[in-house]
C-alpha cells in the first residue's frame, strides 16, 4: 500500500507528516484506516529514509476513536460473531500502537480536539505529544460497557502519569484537558491550536541534528529500559548503544564538529 484511502502522508527533509485524514468523522477509525495506519507504521522499520514521524488529525479532531457506525469494526455477539473473529478484529488495531513502538524513528502527535479511546492509545503510543488548547483526552471503551484497558493504554498511560492519576481516567472515563494533561506530564506543552505545527519545529530541528543510528538506538533502548528487570539490564543495553555508535563516520563527525563549534554533517555511515 502506498497511495492510503484515510492518510495523507507528506515527506519533507526525513520527516513524514502523517495526518488521519477523516475529517467529516472526526478521524474515527473505520476498518480503511486502521489498515492504512497498520501498513503505514509496519513498513517504517525498515525504512531509514523516514528519520522522524508528525503525526496528526485533519479538521477538528485527532481521532475521536474507534467508527462505532461501521459495526464490522466491532465483531460482538450481537453481530453474530465468535470469540476467535472478535480476537483476530482486535488484534488489527491493537498491532498498530506495537508497530509505532516496534518503529525505530521518533513519532511526535499533534493532538488538538478529541482524541478518545483508539485516538488516546494513538496518542500515548506516540514518543512525544504537543496539544492544541482544544485536545481532550480520554479512554472512552468504559463508556461503552467495555474495559478500559484496550489497545495498550493500560500499559502506556501509569508509565506515563502514574498509577493514581491512570486509575482515575480509566475508572471513570471522564476527559482530561490540555491544561491538565501538561501538569501531569502527559503532554510536552501545549499552545495554541493554529500553532501546533510551528511548535514541532524545534523538536524535528534538534533531532535532526543528531546522528541517524543515535536516533534510532535511542528510542529502542527508552523502550527497553521502562521494562528493564535492573539497573544492569538497562546499562547492558546503554552500553551496547554507545559501543556500536562510537565505530561509525557519524561518531567522528560529530566530536570534530563539536570541536570545530560547527554544526554536524552526519551520513549515517
Amino acid at each position: 500500500m502506498t497511495d492510503y484511502k484515510t492518510l495523507i502522508i507528506e515527506k519533507k527533509d526525513g520527516v513524514d507528516w502523517v495526518t488521519m485524514n477523516r475529517p467529516d468523522a472526526l478521524n474515527a477509525m473505520n476498518r480503511q484506516l486502521v489498515d492504512d495506519l497498520q501498513d503505514y507504521f509496519g513498513k517504517l522499520y525498515t525504512d531509514h529514509s523516514v528519520r522522524v514521524v508528525v503525526l496528526r488529525g485533519a479538521g477538528r479532531a485527532f481521532c475521536a476513536g474507534l467508527d462505532l457506525k461501521e459495526r464490522s469494526n466491532t465483531p460482538d455477539a450481537a453481530n453474530g460473531a465468535s470469540p476467535q473473529a472478535g480476537l483476530v478484529s482486535q488484534r488489527r488495531i491493537s498491532e498498530i500502537v506495537m508497530r509505532m513502538r516496534r518503529c525505530p524513528q521518533p513519532i511526535i502527535s499533534l493532538v488538538h480536539g478529541p482524541a478518545c479511546g483508539g485516538g488516546f492509545a494513538l496518542a500515548l503510543a506516540s514518543d512525544i505529544r504537543i496539544a492544541g488548547k482544544s485536545a481532550r483526552m480520554n479512554a472512552a471503551f468504559i463508556r461503552i460497557g467495555l474495559s478500559a484497558c484496550d489497545i495498550g493504554v493500560s500499559y502506556f498511560l501509569p508509565r506515563l502519569v502514574g498509577v493514581s492519576v491512570a486509575s482515575e481516567l480509566m475508572m471513570t472515563g471522564r476527559f482530561i484537558n490540555a491544561a491538565r494533561a501538561e501538569r501531569v506530564g502527559l503532554v510536552s506543552e501545549v499552545v495554541e491550536d493554529d500553532a501546533l505545527e510551528e511548535a514541532v519545529k524545534p523538536y524535528l530541528e534538534e533531532m535532526l541534528t543528531t546522528s541517524p543510528l543515535g536516533l534510532r538506538l535511542t528510542k529502542e533502548c527508552l523502550n527497553m529500559s521502562v521494562d528493564a528487570g535492573s539497573l544492569e539490564a538497562a546499562v547492558a543495553m546503554e552500553d551496547r548503544n554507545q559501543i556500536l555508535c562510537a565505530q561509525t563516520n557519524d561518531f567522528r563527525e560529530g566530536i570534530g564538529a563539536f570541536l570545530g563549534k560547527r554544526k554536524p554533517a552526519f551520513t549515517n555511515s
